[in-house]
Protein backbone atom coordinates (compact mmCIF):
# COMPACT_ATOMS: atom_id res chain seq x y z
CA UNK A 1 0.00 0.00 0.00
CA UNK A 2 1.56 3.51 -0.71
CA UNK A 3 -0.42 6.55 0.84
CA UNK A 4 -0.09 9.39 -1.41
CA UNK A 5 -0.62 13.02 -0.06
CA UNK A 6 -1.03 16.04 -2.14
CA UNK A 7 0.01 19.60 -1.45
CA UNK A 8 0.97 23.63 -2.82
CA UNK A 9 -2.67 23.94 -4.06
CA UNK A 10 -4.62 27.34 -3.69
CA UNK A 11 -5.91 30.59 -5.73
CA UNK A 12 -2.99 32.32 -7.88
CA UNK A 13 -3.25 35.17 -10.78
CA UNK A 14 -3.07 33.91 -14.51
CA UNK A 15 0.51 34.03 -15.23
CA UNK A 16 1.78 33.34 -11.67
CA UNK A 17 3.48 30.49 -10.67
CA UNK A 18 2.52 26.92 -7.95
CA UNK A 19 4.76 23.99 -6.93
CA UNK A 20 2.43 21.24 -6.08
CA UNK A 21 4.36 18.56 -3.46
CA UNK A 22 3.07 14.66 -2.97
CA UNK A 23 4.32 13.06 -0.55
CA UNK A 24 4.26 9.27 -0.45
CA UNK A 25 4.97 7.06 2.45
CA UNK A 26 4.92 3.00 2.16
CA UNK A 27 6.24 0.49 -0.11
CA UNK A 28 9.64 1.86 -1.79
CA UNK A 29 8.70 5.43 -3.78
CA UNK A 30 11.77 4.48 -5.84
CA UNK A 31 10.11 1.44 -7.64
CA UNK A 32 7.41 3.34 -8.35
CA UNK A 33 6.76 6.01 -11.51
CA UNK A 34 5.25 9.27 -10.92
CA UNK A 35 2.38 11.18 -12.49
CA UNK A 36 0.25 13.92 -11.87
CA UNK A 37 -3.54 14.27 -13.65
CA UNK A 38 -6.01 16.93 -12.85
CA UNK A 39 -9.64 17.29 -13.35
CA UNK A 40 -11.62 20.21 -13.95
CA UNK A 41 -15.73 20.09 -13.11
CA UNK A 42 -17.24 18.52 -15.47
CA UNK A 43 -14.40 16.88 -17.47
CA UNK A 44 -12.48 13.80 -17.69
CA UNK A 45 -8.95 13.29 -15.62
CA UNK A 46 -6.18 14.80 -17.43
CA UNK A 47 -2.88 13.46 -18.15
CA UNK A 48 -0.18 16.16 -16.90
CA UNK A 49 3.54 15.23 -16.22
CA UNK A 50 4.47 11.58 -15.58
CA UNK A 51 8.49 11.08 -14.56
CA UNK A 52 10.15 7.27 -14.44
CA UNK A 53 11.42 5.67 -11.31
CA UNK A 54 15.03 7.62 -11.70
CA UNK A 55 13.59 10.18 -12.87
CA UNK A 56 15.25 9.96 -16.16
CA UNK A 57 12.47 10.61 -18.51
CA UNK A 58 9.86 12.89 -18.37
CA UNK A 59 6.47 12.81 -19.85
CA UNK A 60 4.07 16.24 -20.48
CA UNK A 61 0.60 16.58 -21.80
CA UNK A 62 0.36 19.11 -24.73
CA UNK A 63 -1.49 21.67 -22.95
CA UNK A 64 1.36 22.28 -19.96
CA UNK A 65 4.55 21.34 -22.35
CA UNK A 66 6.74 24.29 -21.59
CA UNK A 67 5.13 25.78 -18.32
CA UNK A 68 5.29 22.40 -15.88
CA UNK A 69 8.21 20.78 -14.72
CA UNK A 70 7.91 17.41 -13.01
CA UNK A 71 10.54 16.09 -10.43
CA UNK A 72 11.30 13.75 -7.50
CA UNK A 73 13.56 13.64 -4.51
CA UNK A 74 13.95 9.66 -3.86
CA UNK A 75 15.50 10.47 -0.33
CA UNK A 76 12.28 12.44 0.71
CA UNK A 77 9.55 9.83 -1.66
CA UNK A 78 8.51 13.11 -2.94
CA UNK A 79 7.28 13.91 -6.69
CA UNK A 80 7.12 17.78 -7.55
CA UNK A 81 5.38 19.68 -10.33
CA UNK A 82 6.40 23.17 -10.72
CA UNK A 83 3.94 25.61 -13.16
CA UNK A 84 4.96 28.01 -14.27
CA UNK A 85 2.67 31.14 -16.52
CA UNK A 86 -0.84 29.95 -15.12
CA UNK A 87 -3.99 30.08 -17.08
CA UNK A 88 -7.32 30.18 -16.08
CA UNK A 89 -7.98 27.33 -17.77
CA UNK A 90 -5.09 25.20 -15.72
CA UNK A 91 -7.35 25.30 -12.97
CA UNK A 92 -8.70 22.08 -12.03
CA UNK A 93 -7.70 19.10 -8.71
CA UNK A 94 -4.51 18.12 -9.37
CA UNK A 95 -4.07 14.43 -8.70
CA UNK A 96 -0.66 12.46 -8.02
CA UNK A 97 -0.54 8.90 -8.62
CA UNK A 98 2.22 6.45 -8.54
CA UNK A 99 2.69 3.44 -11.57
CA UNK A 100 4.34 -0.26 -10.79
CA UNK A 101 4.06 -0.23 -14.64
CA UNK A 102 2.57 2.09 -17.27
CA UNK A 103 -0.43 0.89 -19.23
CA UNK A 104 0.56 -0.44 -22.77
CA UNK A 105 3.79 1.92 -21.64
CA UNK A 106 1.76 4.46 -22.16
CA UNK A 107 2.62 7.23 -19.43
CA UNK A 108 -0.42 9.22 -19.74
CA UNK A 109 -2.95 5.62 -19.38
CA UNK A 110 -4.90 6.32 -16.07
CA UNK A 111 -4.92 2.69 -15.91
CA UNK A 112 -1.22 2.15 -15.43
CA UNK A 113 -1.38 4.41 -11.92
CA UNK A 114 -1.89 1.82 -8.51
CA UNK A 115 -2.57 4.47 -6.42
CA UNK A 116 -3.93 8.22 -6.07
CA UNK A 117 -3.88 10.60 -3.62
CA UNK A 118 -6.84 12.85 -3.06
CA UNK A 119 -6.10 15.71 -4.88
CA UNK A 120 -5.36 19.38 -4.26
CA UNK A 121 -6.84 22.28 -5.93
CA UNK A 122 -5.49 25.02 -7.95
CA UNK A 123 -7.60 27.96 -9.15
CA UNK A 124 -6.08 30.41 -11.21
CA UNK A 125 -7.89 33.72 -11.82
CA UNK A 126 -8.14 36.22 -14.56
Amino acid sequence: QVLLVESGGGLVQAGGSLRLSCAASGHAFSKFAMGWFRQAPGKEREFVAAMTRSGGSTYYGDSVKGRFTISRDNAKNTVYLQMNSLKPEDTAVYYCAASGVFYNGNPSHRSGYDYWGQGTQVTVSS
